[in-house]
């Protein structure tokens, strides 16, 4: 018995203990499920992508987020946002979409780990939440994550609008407790995210209603918080943010794709779960982050829509087929039955002065 233990306690010495044992790395469960090795590998880790995550702010100094923030925004105060998380909400919104972790595979990665978060706060006043999405905008953000519920009014409705317009992606909480899509979630433009758990079925507390969009994780979920500290969360929060980070590896890897199409792929690729087709509960379906990334684009319709008269004018008539001559076939037979004509006249002329 002495001897064993003796060789297991070399074998430690000499080899040492796993580095990845017990870590926080391992405890993000749901890498497996959504292949996100994979889809980091098709997505480009979201190089290039300017995430604006709209919340309680951010610990930039966390060692899971060190080179992943860009200068953000206080907007009550028009100061930078920096190593300051209020909630402590933000800092883990930020390491669910673009942790990098630290050392030899411990900490937490996110779901596009070579993207950027632009922290901007705060998030109790709708004013400051439109001055900071348009700023967000202006510096270049193309996805914009918000985890919060937010009794709004037309005006952040119309800042949401004005994003949109401008080639972004918003993403929103569809909030807890089982009720309805909370704002600005249920605004139009913002993509509705609610939580499934381990087994794929919708969590109790995630929201539902008709403007309800897509569903991922959102149960169990290993969180960074400020000074480097970690937490285990559920809610429809983290959902949003796995989501967010989607958009981002999609928009790496489509440079080129318009907010629509990122939208309708997000959507028209999901699992259906639950009712047939869409429902309340999870909206379009599950997340399937792969095939988002690797479904072929759609060819550009053409319009079908008939060309518009002018005011007043009479509407052409239908084509049966069969067309006739054309216009210039026409005038040009018209043409030479009047040259003939006039030779014929001519000719009597000149026969009756002789």
């Amino acid at each position: 018995m002495a001897a064993a233990v003796g060789v297991v306690v070399l074998v430690v010495l000499l080899t040492g203990v796993p580095a990845r044992a017990d870590s926080w790395r391992d405890r993000q469960w749901y890498f497996g499920p959504m292949r996100l090795t994979q889809a980091q590998e098709l997505g480009k880790g979201g190089a290039g992508v300017t995430v604006a995550v709209i919340d309680t702010g951010v610990d930039t100094g966390h060692r899971d987020l060190r080179g992943a923030t860009v200068p953000g925004w206080v907007v009550t105060r028009e100061e930078p946002s920096d190593n300051v998380d209020t909630g402590p909400h933000g800092t883990g919104m930020a390491a669910l979409i673009a942790g990098r972790g630290h050392g030899d595979g411990a900490g937490l990665l996110g779901v596009a780990p070579r993207s950027k978060v632009m922290p901007i706060r705060p998030v109790n006043d709708d004013l400051l939440i439109s001055n900071g999405i348009r700023w967000a905008v202006e510096r270049g953000a193309t996805v914009i994550n918000m985890s919060f519920e937010l009794p709004s009014d037309q005006v952040l409705e119309d800042a949401i609008a004005e994003a949109y317009a401008n080639d972004v992606v918003l993403v929103g909480s569809a909030g807890n407790g089982g009720g309805g899509v909370v704002e600005p979630a249920s605004f139009p433009h913002v993509v509705a995210v609610g939580s499934v758990g381990r087994n794929n079925r919708v969590a109790s507390f995630s929201n539902r209603g008709p403007e309800m969009d897509l569903v991922t994780y959102g149960v169990g979920i290993p969180v960074a918080r400020p000074g480097n500290k970690y937490d285990v969360t559920n809610g429809t929060s983290v959902s949003s943010a796995l989501v967010t980070g989607a958009v981002a590896l999609i928009r790496a890897r489509y440079p080129d794709m318009r907010a629509p199409e990122v939208v309708d792929r997000l959507l028209s690729t999901a699992v259906d779960r639950g009712a047939r087709g869409r429902d309340d509960r999870y909206g379009a379906g599950q997340l399937d982050l792969i095939a988002a990334l690797t479904a072929p684009r759609a060819a550009p319709k053409p319009s079908s829509a008939p060309a518009r008269n002018p005011a007043g004018a009479p509407a052409a008539a239908p084509s049966t087929g069969d067309s006739g001559p054309s216009p210039s076939v026409i005038v040009g037979v018209g043409v030479l039955v009047l040259i003939a004509g006039l030779s014929v006249v001519m000719v009597l002329r000149v026969r009756r002065s002789s």
